[in-house]
């Protein structure tokens, strides 16, 4: 089917790998003419990829590109970079800002299709003697900003905006394109203010009006319920659901992001009620965390020794930023004590030297040295702020690694988690994504931590891998009365190991239940925060 009958937009069976790690498996779904689709999902539920995809960036084509098609008008479109999605009528708005600070409203608006004064100069040397035509970008400009319904000045440096205005700059760009068809909204309102994002849906709907096929990707689930005409839900790379938005509500969305069977996700049983300690080892009060995609504004709550705590909610809701903060991954502030202690937060090399470590979601950025070994990889954090894995000469003045010391820690590692490479020297980049995380943990196993940060530990990570993760980390709670916090997406696998959960909404802690508490519980938490809870259950 192609022209006037065939939808605007068509994914048909879209899968994609990274590294042997199935992100996508056969999604589908379709867009029409004037339609908005809000498209949902966890962290690494997929949707950036997908988006990818759609967009042609270079990363999809450099890493094996991807099974299935997409057609618009009915037609196969395959794009080699992001200028043939322009070409072809497709805007994305990221996440990330791409304005140029000394350039105006204008100009940024503009930017590499600028209107041209063509004169006699052009005539006899070609395009190269033409010159800017001011009046009518200001007029393109204005033009654009105005369909937003905000007053932005077409001469107002970007470098004087708000967060809120480079935003609508953003968008205007896209308006300002005349074949644009399609548009797609990654997080458009997470830096709005609540005014703010009330224009900017009314804007969107109103280009939805004219014509344009609309894609919003927001962890704001109210927002996606009174914009959308559907809602699009993806979990683990597929689509488990597509609904009309008048047909649902936040409550039921919730449960199809995170509903996961425990054969699905490798997750044990939830976890029986332990009795838990009198003593209090980590105090976090009043936390703020300025983590871009992930405030958090005023985080309070306590954990007690030999507790594995939980820290859960929907993506982009600030849980991530609980533990960046404390360890100086991003600017922060509160009132944190450890053992007794408070916490110099900003300060990671004396966090750490407090007996704490950190294994991050970002393993491939933050966590690992790709191009080294997996035995320097292991024995690095420890190295740093122990100063073990060193031969001491002169005193201690001059240390030198102590590679049979690494090589026999990494084998033990290896061994007790099932680490698949070829030799513990193998650079780290050549493994696959459940092994570079089991890399993470030894690394902070090896450190004896006192309390461990666990971020996102299974994400990534195949089913076997996933229960292993998991037992692994009961066994050092246990065993060794490491005290672990650990933050994930999936409710289920929290419940399946935690003692207790936090659960983290628009930035503050909603509330904190037993694993033992429904899961039904747990959704309304992340949906809607207290507020709603007590609506619901009470």
């Amino acid at each position: 089917m192609t022209g006037a009958d065939a939808p605007l937009l068509r994914l048909e069976g879209i899968g994609k790998e990274y590294f042997g790690n199935v992100v996508l498996t056969d999604v589908s779904f379709t867009l029409g003419r004037g339609e908005i689709i809000g498209l949902v999902g966890e962290n690494g539920a997929g949707k950036s990829t997908l988006m990818n995809i759609l967009f042609g960036m270079p990363v999809i084509h450099s890493t094996g590109g991807y099974r299935g098609g997409f057609y618009i008008d009915g037609r196969l479109a395959k794009f080699a970079n992001p200028f043939d999605a322009l070409d072809a009528g497709i805007g994305m708005v990221h996440q990330e800002f791409s304005l140029i600070p000394g350039f105006s409203a204008a100009e940024n608006v503009v930017l590499n299709r600028e209107s041209l004064d063509w004169n006699r100069l052009v005539e006899l040397f070609g395009p190269r003697f033409s010159t800017l035509d001011r009046a009518r970008i200001a007029d393109r400009a204005a033009s654009a900003i105005g369909k937003l319904g905000v007053e932005i000045g077409t001469d107002t440096l970007v470098s004087e905006m708000s967060v809120g205005h480079k935003q609508f700059i953003e968008i205007a760009r896209e308006i300002d394109r005349e074949n644009t068809r399609i548009l797609v909204f990654d997080e458009p309102t997470a830096v709005l203010t609540e005014s703010e994002a009330v224009v900017l849906m009314g804007a969107i709907r109103r280009l939805a009006d004219s014509g344009i096929g609309v894609i919003f990707i927001s962890h704001r689930l109210k927002e996606v319920l009174s914009l959308c005409d559907r809602v699009v839900v993806l979990r683990d790379g597929r689509v488990v659901k597509e609904v009309p938005a008048a047909d649902t509500d936040v409550r039921r969305i919730a449960g199809w992001m995170m509903d996961r069977s425990v054969e699905e996700t490798g997750a044990a049983p939830v976890r029986k009620t332990r009795e838990l300690s009198d003593e209090t080892v980590l105090h976090v009060g009043h936390l703020w965390v300025d983590m871009p995609g992930e405030f958090a504004g005023d985080i309070s709550f306590d954990v007690s020794r030999g507790e594995i705590f939980g820290i859960g909610g929907l993506a982009g809701q600030g849980k991530l930023a609980v533990a960046n903060g404390i360890m100086g991954m991003y600017p922060a502030g509160g009132d944190v004590w450890f053992d007794g202690r408070p916490v110099p937060l900003g300060d990671t090399r004396a966090v750490l030297s407090m007996g704490m470590a950190f294994v991050s979601e970002e393993r491939r950025g933050v966590g690992l040295l790709l191009e080294e070994g997996i035995d320097l990889n292991i024995a690095f954090s420890a190295m740093l702020t122990k100063g073990m894995f060193l031969k001491k000469f002169l005193g201690g003045l001059i240390g030198i690694q102590d590679r049979e010391a690494m090589r026999r820690a990494a084998l033990e590692y290896v061994r007790s988690l099932d680490i698949k490479c070829v030799d513990p020297s193998q650079r780290v980049v050549e493994l696959s994504g459940g092994n570079q995380q089991k890399v993470c943990l030894a690394r902070a196993f090896v450190t004896d931590p006192k309390l461990l940060f666990v971020a996102e530990p299974t994400r990534g990570v195949d089913v076997g891998a996933k229960q292993l993760v998991l037992e692994t980390l009961r066994r050092v709670n246990e065993e060794q009365m490491v005290t672990v916090v650990m933050i994930s997406s999936e409710i289920e696998e929290l419940r399946s190991i935690c003692d207790r959960i936090a659960v983290v909404d628009e930035g503050v802690v909603s509330g904190i239940l037993p694993a033992s508490s429904s899961a039904d519980e747990f959704g309304v938490l992340m949906a809607g925060g207290a507020a709603l809870r007590e609506e619901a259950l009470g």
